[in-house]
């Protein structure tokens, strides 16, 4: 994946704390979208309860589960790679089981069992609620499989474990699935149609968080401007609800005030939107309270109308152009950033000139590039031919990146000298003797870290910065602590 800043952990093993009387060790691995980390927190919950403590040492483990990602097909060599791995391990360990989880799974179902020798079940991300009963068939020597998607939110009612958690930040789902079909995307297939979960549950776990010293969510989904609660079931069937239910339904911009309004000091973060799906009462939401973080993620996929149609994406360029012209108006300070496709099905010089024109008038923080990669089952892999040479994908994604890269350098430049609100996440990568954190715009920030601790909202002057990040010096605690 080919990006401008690293936000994503890619590969990361996740830890909690030991619960007493659990003597089985669970070894859990996430990769791909923030929706897998979420979903990983959910598993360990689930699983804390059934004897497992996780742990960060493969070989000490009982079950080994991989969380995965189909959005390319990149992503699911990694995770056939980590499968060799685990089988070093499972033949000095031989009793040691091996699942998969997440969109592979769903997508490739009981064929991995076939495929990979070693894996032992296969869970889609709808089924985690049935691990218990699959252990136990593993655990009577049969191989298991559950990967029916369901019509409902499916964890609403479940409080995540925060694996590896800074104790600061946290994932918090409100959506599962997507009506959009892209001819692209696989995820309709392996995480199935829009369903919103209870927002009093929603409101319950941010509250929880505040209470447990968290001081920034993010609201999850695939498609968190979609979010519709009308008192359950697939958002294509709210036409047949009730008055009463339509009449109290809540949407995207009507959660989100409650979120702001039900902790005001708790920052708010979303991910992902959908440009046909943002409205203006979601952004008008934003600008009307200050905890509601100054960021967008955009994706907007291609700059031709001809590449838009062929993924059928449900916007124009034009229209495109017209919700960021209403973002700029209403959010003059806030940052968007992008997921670009290069060389899809047909794509032509000229479209790949409209994406560089897009680019160039909207000038995004930051991007998500890739080149086009076939997913089996999808319409595009069904209906089109890949004509795109690799030679030309890589050249045009490349004009992409650096043309990303001076944008980035240009909108943090626009920083330099101004005092901006910190909260600190952690300890730089790169120096012990200072802190990292993000800004309201998401963009990071490093600065000597002083008497301040993990957690702590500051006020830091911005002297320096590169394409990715920006340095500077704290001024003092902000208002917001």
């Amino acid at each position: 994946m080919e990006k401008i800043i690293d936000e994503n952990k890619q590969g990361e093993s996740l830890i909690l704390e030991a619960k007493e009387g659990n003597s089985r060790k669970l070894f859990i691995e996430s990769y791909g979208c923030q929706m897998n980390f979420s979903d990983s927190e959910i598993v360990a919950s689930i699983l804390a309860n059934e004897g497992f403590d996780t742990t960060q040492n493969l070989e000490d483990a009982d079950l080994v589960l991989v969380n995965t990602c189909s959005i390319r097909d990149k992503a699911e060599q990694t995770v056939r790679k980590r499968l060799e791995k685990y089988n070093a391990v499972k033949r000095i360990n031989p009793k040691m089981k091996v699942g998969v989880l997440g969109c592979m799974a769903e997508r490739l179902k009981s064929k991995f069992l076939e495929e990979e020798k070693i894996v032992d079940l296969v869970v889609g991300p709808d089924a985690y609620k049935d691990l218990p009963n699959l252990i136990a068939e593993v655990d009577d020597g049969r191989n298991a499989v559950n990967v029916i998607l369901s019509k409902e939110e499916t964890y609403g009612d479940i409080s995540p474990v925060r694996l590896n958690s800074n104790g600061v930040t946290a994932f918090v789902s409100i959506t599962r699935g997507c009506d959009n079909m892209c001819t692209f995307c696989v995820v309709p297939f392996t995480r199935g149609r829009e369903r919103s979960r209870d927002p009093q549950s929603i409101i319950e776990e941010v509250n929880d968080l505040w209470n447990k010293g968290f001081k920034e969510i993010t609201l999850l989904g695939q498609n968190v401007d979609s979010y519709l609660w009308y008192g359950g079931g697939l958002k294509k069937d709210f036409e047949k609800a009730s008055d009463m239910q339509k009449a109290t339904a809540v949407n995207f911009a009507k959660l989100l005030e409650l979120c702001a309004t039900a902790q005001p000091k708790m920052r708010i973060r979303f991910s992902t939107s959908n440009p046909q799906d943002m409205t203006l009462d979601v952004i008008e939401t934003m600008a009307k309270y200050q905890n509601i973080c100054d960021y967008i993620h955009l994706p907007v996929q291609s700059g031709s109308n001809r590449i838009l149609k062929e993924m059928n994406r449900q916007h124009t360029r034009e229209e495109y152009f017209e919700l960021i012209d209403n973002i700029r108006h209403i959010l003059p300070d806030c940052a968007i950033s992008q997921d670009m496709i290069s060389g899809f099905p047909t794509e032509t010089e000229e479209d790949h000139q409209d994406t560089l024109s897009l680019m160039e008038y909207v000038k995004y923080e930051f991007g998500f590039m890739f080149a086009y990669s076939e997913r089996p089952g999808t319409l595009a892999e069904r209906k089109m031919e890949d004509d795109i040479p690799n030679d030309v994908k890589k050249r045009r994604l490349n004009e992409i990146i650096q043309l990303q890269q001076k944008h980035s350098l240009y909108r943090t430049q626009q920083h330099l000298g101004k005092v901006e609100e910190v909260l600190i996440e952690k300890e730089s990568k790169k120096s012990d003797k200072h802190w990292s954190g993000r800004n309201t715009q998401n963009t990071v920030v490093v600065f000597p870290k002083e008497n301040y601790k993990v957690g702590d909202f500051v006020n830091v002057k911005i002297n320096d910065c590169t394409t990715a990040t920006l340095i500077g010096e704290a001024v003092g605690y902000s208002d917001n602590n």
